[in-house]
C-alpha cells in the first residue's frame, strides 16, 4: 500500500500564548513512532504559528488553517497563500465544515482555494462530509463525490493533497462515524477517485477521519483498510492526542 500514516491536529480558534506554549511542550514530550511510521502536522490559528513553528519538535509540522483564494491584496482580514509560504508554513487546512456552514464556501470556491494554494508550493488537508440531514436522506456518497470533484476538476497532481473525510454531525458533537462507517465512506472515495482521476491516485492519496476522533476509539478506526489517519480537533488540545498519533503503529503491524 505505502500510505504513510497522516495525524492532523485541528486547535481551532482555541489558546492563549501560555495554553499554546503547554500544548506545545506536551507535544515535544511525547513518545510517538518515528516519522518513517506517521506524519504529525499540528494546525493553531494564525497569531500562534510562528510561535509554534519555532517551538516545536522538528519530525511534527505545522499548518494554517485556511489561507485566501488567491494573490494577497485588498482583502481585509485574509492571509494569502504566499504568506504562509514566506513564513515557512508548509500545510493548510482548506474548506473545513466549519468554513463551509458558517462562512458559506461553496464547493467550487473550495477547489479554487485548494488549486491556489498548491500552485504556491504548499500541501494542502482538503476537507469534505455531509450534514446529518444529508446522510439521513441516504446521500452521503453523492454530496463527499460533489465536494471531491470541485477539488479535482481543479488540481492535476494529487501528490500534495491528504483528503479528509468529517461527517459535519461527527464533528464535535461526541458521536463518531463506526469503523463500518467511515471505511464504507473511505472506500466509496477512493473508487471515485479511480474512477474519474486515475488509479494511481486512488492508490496514494490519503484519506483521513475526522469527528469526535478520541484515545478510546482510534484504534478501531485506524485498523481500516482504507483510513490513513485522523484530523483531529478537540482532543488534538489534550495529552490524549499523543495516544491518537501512537494509532499509527495498528497501520504498522497489519
Amino acid at each position: 500500500m505505502g500510505r504513510k500514516f497522516f495525524i492532523g491536529g485541528n486547535w481551532k480558534c482555541n489558546g492563549t500564548t501560555e495554553e499554546v506554549k503547554k500544548i506545545v511542550s506536551m507535544l515535544n514530550d511525547g513518545k510517538v513512532p518515528s516519522a518513517d511510521t506517521v506524519e504529525v502536522v499540528v494546525s493553531p490559528p494564525y497569531v500562534f504559528l510562528t510561535l509554534v513553528k519555532s517551538s516545536l519538535r522538528p519530525d511534527f509540522h505545522v499548518a494554517a488553517q485556511n489561507c485566501w483564494v488567491k494573490k494577497g491584496g485588498a482583502f481585509t482580514g485574509e492571509v494569502s497563500a504566499e504568506m504562509l509560504v514566506n513564513l515557512g508554513i508548509p500545510w493548510v487546512i482548506l474548506g473545513h465544515s466549519e468554513r463551509r456552514l458558517l462562512l458559506n464556501e461553496a464547493n467550487e470556491f473550495v477547489g479554487d482555494k485548494v488549486a491556489y494554494a498548491l500552485s504556491q508550493g504548499l500541501k494542502v488537508i482538503a476537507c469534505i462530509g455531509e450534514t446529518l440531514e444529508q446522510r439521513e436522506s441516504g446521500s452521503t456518497v453523492e454530496v463527499v463525490a460533489a465536494q471531491t470533484k470541485a477539488i479535482a476538476e481543479r488540481v492535476s497532481n494529487w501528490a500534495d493533497v491528504v483528503l479528509a473525510y468529517e461527517p459535519v454531525w461527527a464533528i464535535g458533537t461526541g458521536k463518531v462515524a463506526t469503523p463500518a462507517q467511515a471505511q464504507e465512506v473511505h472506500f466509496e472515495l477512493r473508487k471515485w477517485l479511480k474512477e474519474n482521476v486515475s488509479a494511481e491516485v486512488a492508490a496514494t492519496t490519503r484519506i483521513i477521519y475526522g469527528g469526535s476522533v478520541n484515545g478510546g476509539n482510534c484504534k478501531e478506526l485506524a485498523a481500516q483498510p482504507d483510513v490513513d489517519g485522523f484530523l483531529v480537533g478537540g482532543a488534538s488540545l489534550k495529552p490524549e492526542f499523543v495516544d491518537i498519533i501512537n494509532s499509527a503503529t495498528v497501520k504498522k503491524s497489519a
